[in-house]
């Protein structure tokens, strides 16, 4: 079977995908992955198929409407943040997956970012869809919606909060879907509608996020997809003899999120960790932090989570869903910096867990408040032995196996 995975995204909306396009692949199917040109390299180093989509993440990100969405962090304002920007470039991807679609595919898999669109591609093309999502976005009594921060709101207040922020989402999409639908002669059914009947597997851990009771059928928590193993990747010298050099540093790195000050996030991150007395190991990440090396501080760019945090004490990292699950496989103990969207969900999780002594939230970060957290997190070996339960619970689970079930069904139909 042709099989079009269609993500949009940061690199964390985009490594679990090549991941299980891999375990797709080797199960015998053709797999292409249509996303944006920047992770076009990690596409193919995977050995799959890369099929463009429009849109620069990143240059979005620190445009100011993305320091806007920053600054919004959670809750309404970051819907409304979002709907300002995602309006202005729906119309492009919306045409970007029909476009990848058209080039040949069997089945469409979609994240969150890319479903309404997708569906409207999938049934242009004549051929199934199904959701794969890294966050859980369905309304439930069990938890608030992800985007609105970690308290709850009483069953049916997070019920209510659920189908609020799925209106306000579906707002985000409805322009371009309707445009869509009607350039390519479909009946005009609105998100909501399409999104009824319409399966969605989720790539996170039961574990860490239990299916809720009060989901529909068609929803289901199938498990972590990780990115794969790159093959050619060798650590640089620097970084081993760092690592070799003294005790088991902590990592800092936020990844995708861009900060309008890298310089001074870079010196909060130095003064906590001279106060907490830690080796640090800094990754530059979108906002390109940078501190001069020495025998306690390096700076590192891109490495594999798989390889790099089992050999650190700490991950101090922004939240994100990706980097999240990577440090709860390493059992590792972490102390989240969540700043917007989902982090501060995924804060609250670790926190549950019992690897994480709590949020360090980026717009109040200081250097004592975070210094003061690692060093709860380091004296502590609760944390430590807890991270690896954790880890080891992970390890039992497949989380590709209800993907590659939900794909045979649809070859067999």
């Amino acid at each position: 079977m042709r099989i079009l995975i269609a993500t949009a995204g940061s690199r964390g909306d985009v490594a679990p995908f090549t991941g299980l396009g891999v375990r797709l692949r080797t199960a015998g199917h053709q797999v292409a992955v249509a996303t944006h040109a920047t992770f076009a390299e990690s596409v193919r180093s995977a050995g799959l198929e890369f099929r463009p989509l429009p849109v620069d993440p990143r240059a979005e990100l620190a445009s100011d409407e993305g320091r806007r969405l920053l600054k919004a962090g959670t809750g309404p304002g970051v819907i409304v943040q979002l709907l300002r920007m995602g309006r202005r470039f729906m119309p492009a991807l919306g045409e970007g997956i029909v476009e990848a679609t058209a080039l040949g595919a069997d089945l469409l898999l979609t994240s969150s970012a890319t479903d309404p669109l997708g569906q409207v591609a999938a049934e242009a093309s004549g051929i199934p869809s199904l959701g794969l999502h890294l966050q859980p976005l369905s309304p439930t009594r069990e938890f608030a919606p992800a985007v609105t921060g970690a308290r709850s709101l009483g069953a049916l207040g997070n019920l209510l909060a659920g189908y609020a922020v799925q209106a306000g989402t579906d707002q985000l999409f409805a322009p371009a879907v309707r445009e869509l639908r009607r350039r390519l002669g479909l009946p005009g059914v609105g998100v909501a509608g399409a999104r009824r009947g319409h399966p969605v597997l989720h790539g996170f851990s039961p574990t860490v996020v239990p299916r809720p009771a009060d989901w529909h059928p068609r929803l289901d928590v199938a498990g972590y997809w990780w990115p794969p193993e790159p093959d050619d990747w060798q650590p640089p010298a620097r970084l081993l003899d760092f690592l070799a050099a003294g005790p088991p540093p902590v990592f800092v790195g936020f990844g995708s999120l861009v900060v309008p000050d890298p310089e001074r996030l870079t010196g909060t991150v130095l003064a906590a960790a001279r106060a907490a007395r830690v080796r640090l190991l800094l990754q530059s990440g979108w906002s390109g932090l940078a501190a001069e090396d020495s025998e306690s501080v390096l700076t590192i760019g891109d490495a594999p989570h798989s390889w790099l945090f089992p050999r650190t004490a700490a991950v101090v990292h922004h939240a994100g869903a990706g980097t999240t699950a990577a440090a709860l496989r390493a059992g590792t103990p972490t102390v989240p910096v969540p700043a917007q969207l989902d982090a501060p969900f995924w804060s609250a999780r670790l926190t549950r867990l019992g690897v994480s002594p709590g949020p360090v939230p980026l717009r109040t970060l200081t250097a004592s408040h975070l210094a003061a957290s690692l060093r709860r997190t380091l004296d502590d070996p609760r944390y430590t032995a807890r991270a690896r339960a954790v880890a080891t619970a992970l390890a039992a689970e497949d989380g590709t196996a209800k993907v590659l079930a939900a794909v045979e069904r649809a070859a067999n139909k």
